[in-house]
């Protein structure tokens, strides 16, 4: 590997801790074994927990419907919900509350929308089952150096799932936070991926500027020279120099990025709350613009986009 995808890694996290003796072991059932989900499971594992995981596709699946996986648990179970948000998610969610007992707890960790999450712990309460939403952060980076975790909900619900954060999260005292009551979870993830939608823009113009003169002969290497010593060095500048790295212009990709739905609700959010987010908002527009012409800024986004998070990019 590169010297320069190596410091795309923070150097702090490594692997994941041993479990303490102290700490309790628990049984997981886990919904959705993708990208992200595959990883965490391995995690995990690795800290010491049982994990019971189902996918659609049988070739990742420990069991093979959700009525095998919560008769593997014991009660009281808990049931962490890893599958696209929207209608995928409220189906499984519905069928857990056909499956579940009281005093079971489901935890959404996917990318739900805060307004679906205090739908769904309403929904869920009314049968006796707790819910707790989870917004999750690492990418496909996650397995080796841990992943931030936010997440929303009643303090004993939260502290029955502990022992599962404690084993995502990186290493030492951060990267984890009880962000307050069901929704705060996934909002501040929402508020977080705006953020990242920001610096991600700035990066991508500067970088098409960069591109742009005559005077500069060697942009990549510009870029490079920001790691070490500058106020904006960062993990997304380690990425965007390891995609530098792997094609000097960004040649091969079309200038066309996806949004995955939360910078469209940080915005809605601003405008629901008059807190003005110019810069988040400006990323979001050179998003959607990107799919009217072939954009050289959004050529680094997408490259960026599928560095952190195995994202997939278009060819040209």
């Amino acid at each position: 590997m590169r010297e320069t995808a190596r410091r795309a890694v923070p150097s702090r996290t490594g692997t994941p801790p041993r479990t303490p003796k102290e700490t309790q072991l628990m049984e997981l059932g886990l919904i959705g074994l993708g990208k992200m989900g595959g990883n965490m499971r391995e995690r995990i594992r690795r800290a010491g927990h049982t994990v019971v995981g189902y996918d659609r596709n049988p070739d990742l699946a420990d069991v093979h419907s959700l009525e095998e996986l919560v008769g593997k648990l014991k009660g009281p179970r808990v049931v962490w919900v890893m599958v696209p948000a929207g209608a995928a998610t409220q189906s499984t969610i519905d069928r857990l509350a056909e499956l579940l007992e009281p005093g079971d707890i489901v935890v959404d960790g996917g990318n739900s929308r805060w307004t679906d999450d205090e739908k769904h712990a309403a929904e869920l309460a009314a049968k006796g089952i707790g819910f707790v939403d989870c917004g999750v952060s690492g990418g496909v980076w996650g397995l080796e150096n841990g992943y931030a975790l936010m997440y929303g909900g009643d303090k004993e619900h939260v502290a029955r799932v502990q022992p599962i954060f404690d084993a995502l999260k990186p290493e030492g005292d951060f990267g984890s936070v009880h962000a307050g009551k069901v929704g705060a979870g996934h909002f501040a993830k929402m508020v977080h991926n705006g953020i990242e939608y920001a610096m991600m823009q700035a990066y991508a113009e500067g970088w098409e500027l960069l591109e742009k003169v005559d005077s500069v002969e060697n942009v990549r290497e510009v870029f490079r020279s920001w790691q070490e010593g500058t106020v904006i060095r960062s993990w997304l500048l380690d990425l965007a120099v390891d995609a530098l790295d792997e094609d000097e212009h960004l040649d091969e990709l079309r200038g066309y990025a996806q949004d995955s739905g939360e910078g469209r609700w940080t915005v809605e959010a601003a405008i629901d709350n008059a807190v003005p987010l110019p810069a988040i908002t400006a990323s979001l527009f050179a998003r959607f613009a990107s799919r009217q012409e072939d954009s050289p800024q959004m050529k680094m986004i997408a490259a960026l986009r599928n560095q952190f998070g195995g994202h997939a990019v278009e060819k040209k």
